[in-house]
C-alpha cells in the first residue's frame, strides 16, 4: 500500500489496471489491420484511396491521443481519462461490427486510435509514477508484454474463429471480455493528481526546451519507425525477395517477431534486477541489427524466421529503458514528458514509413534492411551520447 497526497492505493492493483490498458492499445493497434480486408469487402470499397484513409485515420488518431493525455493527466489524474480512453477503444471496436457505412466507420477507427494513443502513454507514465528507480525499468518492460498479448490475440483469435463466426461476431464477443475489464478497472483507486491547481502549461512547454528529453524522445522517434517499418514492410520486402516462402510463412516470419518482442520483454524484467539497463540496450540493438543483417542474406524460411525473431528481441529493452529513465528525470511532470517523447516516436513512425516507401519505388525495395539497420546504429549512437551527459 503506498500513500501519496493522503490518497491511498493499492499498487498492484494500479498495475493490473495498467497492463489492461496496455492490452487495449495492442487491441487498437492490430485490430484495423487484421480486419481491413474484410471492412473493405463490407463496404464494397473499390479504389485505392479509400483504403488508404481508413489505414491512415488510426495513427492520425493515435497521434491526437499521446499529444493531449500528458497535460490532462497531470492535471486531473490519470483514472478519468483512462477509462474514458479504455471505452473509446471498445465502442470504436464495436462500430467496426454494427456500422455499414463509411462515415460512422471512420469515426470508430478515429475512436479507436485516439482512446489508444491515450493508453499507450499513460499506462507507461502511470506505471512510472507507481514505482521507484529501482524497479521502473523491469514494471515498464512487464507493461510492455501485455501490448504484445493484445496484439497477438486479436489475429489469433480471428484465424480460429472465423471459419464459424462473422468477424462482426467475433468483435462482439471480444467487446463483452473488454467490457468486463472495464468495469474492473472503474473500482481501483488510481494516484492523486500531481498539479492539481492547474494545467502545467509553462512547465510543459519548459520541457520543449530540454536537450535530454529531446535526446531520449528521438531514441524512441527511431525505434518507433524501425517497428513502424518492419510491421508494414517485410510482408512486401519478403514477397519481392524471397520467392521461395509462402504467404503463409510470411505471416509465420511476422508472428515470429512479435513473439520475440513480447518473450524478450517478459525476460527483461529479470535481466533489469541483475545487468545495467545501459548494457541491456547497447546489446539489445546490436541484436536487432544482427537480426535485419540475417534476414537480408538469406531466402530460406528458417533463418529468415530466426533473423525477425531476433529483430524483435532486439527492438524489446528501447522503450522500457528510455521511458524509465525519463519517468526519473521528470517525475513532477511525467505525464507531459511522455506525452512529448510519444509524439515525437509517432512521428518518426511516420517520417521513416514515408522514407522507406519513396525510397523503395526509387531505389528498391532491397533498401529497406538498411533503412533498419542505419536507425539502429543512430539509436546506438544517440544512446551513447546522453549516456555521457
Amino acid at each position: 500500500m503506498k500513500t501519496e497526497n493522503r490518497n491511498p492505493f493499492n499498487r498492484t492493483t494500479v498495475f493490473i489496471a495498467a497492463c489492461i490498458g496496455m492490452c487495449f492499445f495492442g487491441i487498437s493497434v492490430i485490430t484495423l489491420g487484421s480486419l481491413l480486408p474484410s471492412l473493405v469487402a463490407k463496404l464494397q470499397l473499390t479504389g485505392s484511396l479509400q483504403t488508404t484513409t481508413l489505414a491512415t485515420l488510426l495513427p492520425l488518431g493515435m497521434l491526437g491521443g499521446s499529444l493531449l493525455f500528458g497535460p490532462i493527466v497531470d492535471r486531473y489524474g490519470h483514472k478519468a481519462l483512462f477509462l474514458v480512453s479504455c471505452c473509446a477503444v471498445l465502442l470504436g471496436l464495436q462500430g467496426l461490427a454494427y456500422f455499414a457505412t463509411i462515415l460512422p466507420l471512420q469515426l470508430s477507427i478515429v475512436l479507436i486510435g485516439l482512446g489508444g494513443g491515450v493508453l499507450n502513454g499513460e499506462t507507461n507514465a502511470l506505471v512510472a509514477d507507481i514505482y521507484d528507480e529501482a524497479d521502473k525499468g523491469s514494471r515498464i518492460s512487464l507493461l510492455g508484454t501485455f501490448y504484445g498479448i493484445g496484439a497477438l490475440g486479436i489475429p489469433t483469435l480471428l484465424s480460429l474463429l472465423m471459419a464459424h463466426y462473422s468477424f462482426e461476431h467475433i468483435l462482439q464477443g471480444i467487446g463483452a471480455v473488454m467490457l468486463a475489464a472495464v468495469l474492473f478497472c472503474a473500482t481501483v483507486r488510481f494516484p492523486a493528481p500531481k498539479q492539481p491547481q492547474g494545467f502545467p502549461i509553462k512547465e510543459g512547454l519548459g520541457l520543449l526546451k530540454e536537450k535530454m528529453l529531446l535526446l531520449l524522445s528521438f531514441i524512441l522517434f527511431f525505434q518507433s519507425g524501425v517497428e513502424g517499418v518492419s510491421n508494414n514492410w517485410t510482408n512486401l520486402y519478403l514477397t519481392q525477395t524471397s520467392t521461395a516462402l509462402s504467404a503463409e510463412q510470411i505471416l509465420m516470419v511476422l508472428a515470429g517477431m512479435m513473439a520475440g518482442l513480447t518473450v524478450a520483454r517478459l525476460a527483461l524484467t529479470l535481466l533489469f534486477k541483475h545487468i545495467r539497463q545501459e548494457i541491456i540496450l547497447q546489446v539489445s540493438l546490436l541484436v536487432a541489427a544482427l537480426g535485419f543483417v540475417l534476414m537480408s542474406l538469406t531466402a530460406t524460411f528458417l533463418p529468415v524466421l530466426a533473423g525477425m525473431v531476433l529483430v524483435g528481441v532486439g527492438l524489446a529493452a528501447t522503450f522500457p529503458v528510455v521511458l524509465g529513465s525519463i519517468g526519473s528525470r521528470y517525475p513532477t511532470l511525467s505525464g507531459t514528458a511522455f506525452s512529448v517523447a510519444l509524439v515525437i516516436a509517432l512521428l518518426g513512425q511516420t517520417f521513416l514509413n514515408a522514407l522507406t516507401g519513396w525510397l523503395s519505388q526509387s531505389v528498391g525495395i532491397e533498401v529497406y534492411p538498411y533503412i533498419t539497420i542505419v536507425s539502429l546504429l543512430i539509436m546506438w549512437l544517440l544512446y551513447r551520447r546522453q549516456l555521457t551527459q
